[in-house]
């Protein structure tokens, strides 16, 4: 990881609220919490959502004022980036609704995803999902919105706000400029819906012979960086 100097610092937190962020606890017991981003005030605190709790007891050992943690934060886009900084609880709310205040960080660190940048293009394409033993398929109709030789980002609509595609392999299936069907043989690492609008993060299991053609035709560099 590299620590990011000051101006990039608070880019971190130029989040829309309701970004999910993952909270490691390792003390009294280890614990692993994924909460919801409401805000934060530069310098002084991030304010997050308490988790959803079925007593009044739960987490009441581990949540606790000075209680110490690591909290990470993906980043999608070219690079495919995980956030992580050390933080404390500063203060619990209880009123009007429960929030946890977590210390403003002093150093952010950042690591790239991907070992290939990708390029955001628009391209038509279908996943392809064997459903059984029996052969039958299941496609899902949709554009290719980034994509490298190692993986793609690939984006469809959805009438419910819960679909999403489930980590499994799948085959890609697109057309080169030049009229060539190419179905790639993938992997889904991970899926987001947002608003009806579902991004499914996939990693290419082989490369297709006419991809880097077809790369070279989008102007995407396909050396590693």
């Amino acid at each position: 990881m590299s620590e990011l100097n000051a101006r990039e610092k608070t880019q971190i937190f130029e989040l829309q609220p309701g970004k999910s962020m993952d909270l490691q606890i390792n003390h009294p017991v280890p614990l692993r919490l994924k909460l919801q981003l409401v805000g934060y005030d530069i310098g002084k605190y991030i304010l997050l959502k308490y988790p959803r709790v079925t007593s009044t007891s739960e987490y009441k050992d581990v949540l606790v004022e000075g209680n110490v943690m690591i909290v990470r934060y993906l980043m999608e886009g070219n690079k495919g980036e995980c956030f992580a900084f050390r933080s404390t609880i500063k203060h619990i709310t209880i009123y009007p609704e429960k929030f946890l205040f977590l210390e403003y960080p002093k150093k952010i660190e950042n690591r790239q995803l991907r070992t290939q940048q990708r390029t955001s293009i628009h391209i038509p394409a279908v996943i392809m999902i064997e459903e059984d033993e029996n052969n039958k398929e299941m496609r899902i109709n949709g554009a290719i919105s980034d994509i490298s030789l190692k993986g793609c980002g690939f984006s469809f609509k959805s009438k419910s706000s819960s679909t999403n595609v489930n980590k499994r392999k799948v085959f890609i299936c697109l057309q080169s400029p030049a009229g060539v069907d190419m179905k790639i043989s993938s992997e889904v690492c991970n899926s987001r819906n947002k608003q009806g609008v579902v991004n499914v993060g996939i990693k290419f299991l082989e490369v297709d012979e006419h991809l880097p053609e077809l790369l070279e035709q989008l102007f995407i560099n396909t050396n590693d960086s």
